[in-house]
């Protein structure tokens, strides 16, 4: 049987407010801290060229996992928040993970 297929959702944003984007973010965090099947990693970048706007990568062990996630009404709730921080509504883009490697 093949191994779950990792999952990765890019959200693309614009704000001027990221520390308090970043605050919430974090306090969600403490309050999902112990919870099984949320996100493994996150990579937040800053594009060079477009200041205020952000790309957020978050990484699931399926796309069940995201699934589950994103029907919690605590992530609902902090999406919620977020958008009202943005200048633009966010976007979502939804990967499949088909390859990864550790380059050094």
């Amino acid at each position: 049987m093949e191994a779950p297929v990792k999952f990765v959702q890019i959200i693309d944003f614009e704000t001027e407010r990221m520390d308090e984007m970043r605050e919430l973010v974090e306090q969600a965090a403490q309050r999902a801290a112990g919870r099984t099947g949320g996100p493994t990693h996150r990579l937040v970048l800053q594009d060079r060229n477009t200041p205020n706007r952000y790309l957020v990568l978050i990484e699931f062990e399926s796309y069940e996992d995201a699934m589950r996630n994103s029907n919690d009404p605590e992530t609902t709730r902090m999406a919620q928040q977020l958008a009202a921080l943005c200048t633009r509504p966010p976007s979502f883009i939804d990967c499949d993970v088909r390859e990864m490697t550790e380059l050094k």
